[in-house]
């Protein structure tokens, strides 16, 4: 405990003299107390200086704690309790007398999670944190398929809006035109009287529900529009149908009967099955770190770190370590500033750019041989709309100073030695539960088919997902991966799809107030891992 306490100010820069080390040790909750000391001391008008020596009354006046009576105030020369006195050893560079973790196995449970535990044996050891800047030696075949950061263009006019949708309709198009089914097909103004079977490929405009329980759905093309009804006496059609959702792109086979055009198939982009490719090395897929939250879960962040350097772990999970060459973190890496009200009552830190410094901080540490590749999501600081540029230089610099990292756009695709990884925060998650009848948070994976099956990360334009009206559609899924890697549900999920392997990397954030109220019940520090071709999960926290 009294480590804990004392790296907890050490790694904020605060240094506390005895009486007020003694207070904090006297609250009734002395970690939590430590906590909201930590958000008052750097949210006040101290300078660094101040923070050299912060002695008790400070403390009683910042927190009007009176745990401790002035005249019960011991000594500062006769105190058991241990003091960083010169503030250059207290340095993000370099801190002292952090525990020494002795670690015991422990076997892989029914659930198949892998849980990293440690003993209670307890030693003083220092550790230095060194900021990652030396290149490493290791070759990595990496390219970057997909990046919009440059590229993105709208002006927010009409003309743009149009634009963008016909690019999404001739992407999909193409991919729907290799089904054998729609080699031959017909657009809606050139439909003649005399045809009596017609295979399409629309774009939803809208869906209605008839008195009988049918559906009707308006289409439209590139030259027209056209209904079609979908029969609920065709159970298999009638429940494929209920996954449509506006504005996306699929392929129908109907039959036309006078004015009634009625639907016989239903064809989604979909992806075919891949084979599986060989790998010899170890992906990490992280997202939503959320690093800036009085609710990160800074400790077992640290263990997964010291985990990545081979330092934690069984001998067997420190092998899978030396085998990791890739860590993707798939957007909300910190917890921004202003995402929603009163925000600031929730962060330790409340300054966007220091909390990239923290986050540099932790990530510098890690082994230089590990290619860092970061996205932008919701909290980070990038546009809202989707595609998400890279996040900037100007607010992360301390972050592109370190040489093995890498930023992209959200959505990205990346080629990793060969295995081709599209990433995508997954904003969109939040509207196809209503969308779609059957689908929620807590089966993510479930999700991730229905995008991948769309061939579209964000199909149904105008609603909660912000999506800029750029002059491309850069949200389509052009590039079938081998691994789909998303994030921002906090709940980890996989699930193997015609051979891509769909994973949801979870939080390292405990449950938030909204969460509480949308009864969203997170998976904290639990971190999925590819390793040679195997998915496996560790968990770094009870």
């Amino acid at each position: 405990m009294t480590n804990n306490i004392l790296l907890k100010f050490a790694k904020k820069g605060i240094n506390l003299s005895p009486d007020a080390y003694k207070k904090v040790m006297s609250s009734d909750n002395p970690l939590n107390f430590a906590s909201d000391l930590i958000v008052k001391l750097k949210s006040s008008d101290f300078k660094p200086v101040d923070l050299i020596s912060v002695n008790g009354e400070t403390v009683d006046e910042i927190t009007g704690n009176k745990t401790i009576k002035d005249n019960e105030k011991s000594d500062e020369t006769e105190t058991s309790s241990p003091e960083v006195n010169d503030a250059s050893e207290v340095s993000k560079d370099s801190i002292s007398k952090k525990s020494e973790l002795e670690i015991k196995e422990k076997e892989t449970s029914p659930d198949g999670i892998i849980r990293i535990e440690e003993s209670e044996k307890v030693v003083d050891a220092k550790i230095k944190f060194k900021r990652n800047l030396e290149k490493s030696d290791v070759t990595y075949d990496y390219e970057v398929i997909q990046d919009s950061s440059n590229k993105s263009y709208t002006s927010g006019e009409i003309g743009d809006l149009i634009t963008y949708f016909q690019s999404r309709y001739e992407k999909l198009h193409k991919i729907l035109k290799q089904r054998p089914d729609l080699k031959a097909t017909t657009k809606v103004a050139d439909i003649d009287d005399s045809q009596t079977t017609l295979n399409l490929i629309l774009m939803v405009r809208e869906i209605r529900s008839t008195k009988n329980g049918h559906k009707f759905v308006e289409f439209e093309d590139d030259t027209g529009s056209i209904s079609i009804l979908f029969s609920n006496k065709n159970e298999e059609l009638f429940a494929e149908a209920e996954k449509l959702v506006k504005d996306e792109v699929v392929g129908v086979i109907a039959n036309k009967d006078g004015d009634f055009v009625i639907a016989n198939q239903l064809i989604y982009p979909d992806v075919i099955r891949i084979s599986e490719k060989e790998m010899d090395f170890g992906i990490v897929f992280l997202s939503d770190v959320h690093i800036g939250s009085l609710t990160f879960l800074e400790d077992a962040f640290q263990k997964f770190i010291d985990w990545l350097n081979c330092e934690y772990g069984t001998e067997e999970q420190r092998k899978i370590a030396e085998d990791i060459k890739y860590l993707i973190i798939a957007g909300d890496i910190v917890d921004g500033i202003g995402v929603y009200p009163n925000q600031d009552k929730e962060l330790s830190i409340k300054d966007i750019r220091l909390q990239y410094d923290e986050a540099a901080r932790f990530l510098g540490n890690i082994r230089s041989d590990i290619k860092i590749i970061i996205t932008p999501g919701n909290h980070d600081a990038s546009r809202l709309a989707e595609p998400q540029p890279a996040v900037p230089e100007e607010y992360a610099k301390s972050l592109y100073q370190i040489d093995n990292v890498e930023f992209v756009s959200n959505p990205a695709v990346v080629s990793l030695d060969g295995i081709k990884v599209l990433i995508y925060h997954g904003e969109s998650f939040n509207e196809l539960p209503m969308a779609i009848k059957g689908l929620s948070y807590e089966k993510n994976e479930d999700m991730m088919v229905e995008l991948m099956r769309k061939r579209h990360l964000a199909p149904i334009y105008g609603e909660r997902t912000p999506l800029a009206s750029e002059l491309e559609d850069y949200l389509v899924i052009e590039h079938v991966p081998d691994i789909f890697h998303t994030g921002h549900i906090h709940i980890n999920s996989y699930k193997k799809y015609k051979g891509i392997h769909m994973i949801n990397s979870g939080t390292f954030q405990t449950q938030t107030d909204y969460q509480k109220i949308k009864n969203i019940e997170p998976t904290p520090a639990q971190v999925p891992v590819i390793h040679k071709g195997q998915y496996k999960l560790f968990r770094f926290i009870d």
